[in-house]
């Protein structure tokens, strides 16, 4: 059948989940009601692992197919306006690159060729539903495991030895080198190119998170590249300001009108630190730990939208979502940087969590508290797995309470 007919499918799908399902549900008119029509409502579609998708690596292109479909309708019943796809989880590809292989998320073996597109199709089919499709890249993760013989024999990360990095277990490219950012640029512009996705998507990963008893072996780089920075702290943060503001631009350049956004951890410094942190005593600091100054790149509007996991309860002592919002709010007034924010839905109904996210509205909280905030310009949800099978209702209570009329995402 032609697009016309899938669209007209999918409006009819969309037009009967408003006024049935999880909308019938009465609720209290939201806050932030005023913003209703135009505001972020996504989800992460991580690859990674095979985390959310495909549901295990070796499904034929069909199942593949109509999984990655499944999680699109499920997004839009939910009057979600945006997926955030993962695309390249580790220097890999989920679409016919000339960089890098196919994911081995895929069929199994890394380097071989599912019988399909995608990112092409998830584009397309997103499209088709009214849903924007931001393409999702983990810019220096290399593998999972710590073995080169464990990658194709044509990786870029074998054929450059050099480039490598060994730390906690697993391989990242050495940020640090400029014909690694280079590389990696290249290697996700070319997804930009071919494809109108609607923003390109960095997550928390940078530096890697610190590993305790670990040194994160860049000597030889800080050697060639640090001599005019104060200390190897500064010199990795500039190496990967560099990244944020290349990328940035390169992105406008591919593909004008696209969108540039980051979703780093939630907390950039604690106060006892900067007395311009936040009032948390987080055991990461971005600025730190992962030497990324998050804050800067919201003041200096380097990227179009931030989006901090925020995913810790209201009221937990070390990290109060009722603490960090309001300083990411105050962080982003008078920017042009648009925020929203990660919302841990993974967490909820978790055993393993603190008694607050065993409530079904706890998530429902944080979206009113939000909603005082004008800055605050919509959220995104982890992950679509926990979207689909809601175990605790926690998903359709954001739904019913503040998802009465479907939104578009703002521009």
């Amino acid at each position: 059948m032609g697009r016309p007919t899938r669209r007209a499918f999918a409006l009819a799908a969309l037009t009967a989940w408003t006024t049935t399902g999880a909308a019938a549900r009465p609720g209290p008119r939201e806050p932030g009601h005023r913003r209703a029509a135009e505001e972020m409502r996504g989800v992460w579609l991580a690859t990674v692992v095979n985390r959310d998708w495909p549901s295990r690596p070796g499904l034929t292109a069909a199942e593949q197919r109509t999984e990655l479909i499944a999680h699109l309708d499920t997004a839009m019943r939910n009057r979600l306006n945006t997926v955030i796809f993962q695309v390249r989880p580790t220097a890999d590809a989920l679409w016919p690159s000339p960089y890098e292989p196919w994911s081995q998320y895929l069929t199994g073996t890394q380097g071989a060729d599912p019988g399909w597109d995608p990112l092409g199709t998830a584009v397309e089919e997103a499209h088709v539903r009214g849903l924007r499709l931001h393409a999702w890249f983990n810019p220096y993760r290399i593998a999972m495991h710590a073995d080169p013989s464990g990658l194709v024999a044509s990786h870029p990360a074998r054929r450059h030895p050099d480039w490598v990095v060994a730390y906690g277990g697993r391989m990242y490219y050495n940020p640090g080198l400029p014909q690694v950012r280079a590389f990696v640029q290249d290697a996700m512009l070319d997804a930009v190119a071919r494809y109108p996705v609607d923003a390109v998507h960095f997550d928390d990963y940078f530096y890697p998170y610190p590993v305790a008893g670990q040194t994160f072996d860049d000597d030889d780089a800080y050697d060639a590249y640090g001599g005019d920075f104060p200390n190897r702290a500064a010199w990795r943060r500039d190496n990967t300001d560099r990244l944020v503001r290349e990328m940035a631009a390169r992105v406008k350049e591919v593909r004008p009108g696209t969108e540039f956004g980051i979703s780093p951890f939630g907390v950039w410094r604690n106060a006892a630190t900067d007395p311009l942190g936040s009032d948390t005593r987080a055991g990461v600091q971005t600025y730190d730990d992962l030497y990324a100054d998050t804050r800067r790149w919201v003041r200096e509007h380097r990227i179009d939208y931030l989006a901090p996991q925020l995913y810790w309860n209201i009221g937990l002592a070390a990290a109060d979502y009722a603490k960090l919002l309001p300083w990411w709010a105050e962080v982003a007034r008078g920017t042009r940087t648009k925020l929203y924010l990660g919302e841990a839905l993974y967490k909820a109904g978790n055993p393993a969590q603190p008694a607050a996210w065993q409530d079904p509205a706890e998530l429902s909280r944080h979206l009113t508290l939000a909603a005082g905030h004008p800055e605050v310009r919509g959220h995104v949800f982890f992950a679509a797995r926990e979207v689909a099978a809601d175990p605790i209702g926690a998903m359709a209570r954001v739904v019913a309470d503040h998802y009465r009329q479907p939104a578009k995402p703002p521009r």
